[in-house]
């Protein structure tokens, strides 16, 4: 999957098979793609540096990471993972469904341990340093899953689900759990925030105004302004622009429909400003970008 496949905000893919649905996928930054969008995706996933440095953000809080780092992503959170300036990053994604861990709901393990993390009514670390006292335990579970992964000998799916469970006993029995309030105001900002990102998802070939996207969050438009400010980093603006390129190259790719109508449909109604839009954006024109005359990263990120 290349990053225009990825950048569909929140992820639908399907990882690994139907009956051992866990996946791993080395990503680079910059060299795959520049960076990792802010989506959200209803599958675990871990992502463990393994080279150099990046900043990765979950659920609006900025982690600068390097190598060895791990972080814990469960389903639902908001998460980016952005270039650090004038450096690069080698990491592992690890994903898998939960059903993976779930056998069934009166299992001791769901109910005391994994339904209250899904519910959000407690809390694993997110971040584990390198330097963490309990890391080389951690560490340690990814590093077998990962062998076991490459050289696939007789049963080892039995032995990365071991090494799964133990790598969650070690953040469950170490970690101090926290009792979660569901109407928090760093909960109301994350609901607002995948409020946003449907909102754009759904609408975006419209005649999207900062007026309208204000009034959806209940907000004045100067508050929106700031939020979204706030949560992406960016203008709405431009996050709208950006947005709609990347729909239109993954129309560019997977139709045969015209320039014209590819520009029509997300969203610009002026085609010399999308061709110079999407040039400035991919460094060529979309009739080059539809003959590959392009590189946007070969590497699956999740």
């Amino acid at each position: 999957m290349n990053i225009i496949e990825y950048e569909n905000y929140q992820e639908k893919k399907t990882h690994g098979s139907l009956s051992f649905p866990y996946t791993t996928y080395p990503c680079s930054i910059p060299l795959d793609f520049p960076r990792v969008p802010l989506h959200w995706h209803d599958e675990m996933e871990i992502i463990y540096i393994k080279k150099g440095f990046g900043i990765v953000t979950v659920d609006l809080v900025t982690f600068q990471v390097s190598a060895g780092d791990i972080l814990v992503i469960i389903p639902g959170k908001l998460h980016s993972i952005d270039q650090a300036p004038e450096q690069s990053m080698e990491y592992e994604n690890i994903i898998f469904q939960t059903d993976m861990i779930f056998f069934r709901q009166e299992d001791i393990c769901v109910t005391d341990y994994f339904l209250p993390l899904m519910q959000r009514h407690v809390e694993i670390p997110t971040y584990l340093p390198a330097g963490w006292e309990f890391y080389r335990e951690a560490a340690a579970c990814l590093d077998a899953a990962d062998e076991l992964c490459k050289n696939r000998p007789f049963a080892y799916q039995l032995s990365v689900k071991a090494q799964l469970f133990q790598f969650f006993y070690v953040l469950f029995s170490h970690a101090v759990q926290v009792k979660l309030s569901p109407g928090s105001a760093k909960n109301r900002a994350l609901d607002k925030t995948k409020l946003i990102l449907k909102y754009i998802e759904t609408h975006y070939a419209e005649n999207l105004t900062i007026k309208e996207m204000a009034e959806a969050c209940g907000f004045s438009q100067s508050h929106f302004m700031k939020f979204f400010k706030n949560s992406f980093g960016t203008s709405f603006v431009a996050y709208l622009k950006e947005y709609r390129l990347t729909m239109a190259a993954r129309l560019l790719l997977s139709s045969c429909a015209s320039v014209l109508t590819v520009a029509q449909e997300t969203g610009f109604d002026n085609l010399s400003y999308f061709n110079r839009s999407f040039k400035a954006m991919y460094g060529v024109t979309p009739r080059q970008f539809r003959r590959g005359d392009h590189d946007t990263g070969q590497s699956s990120p999740i």
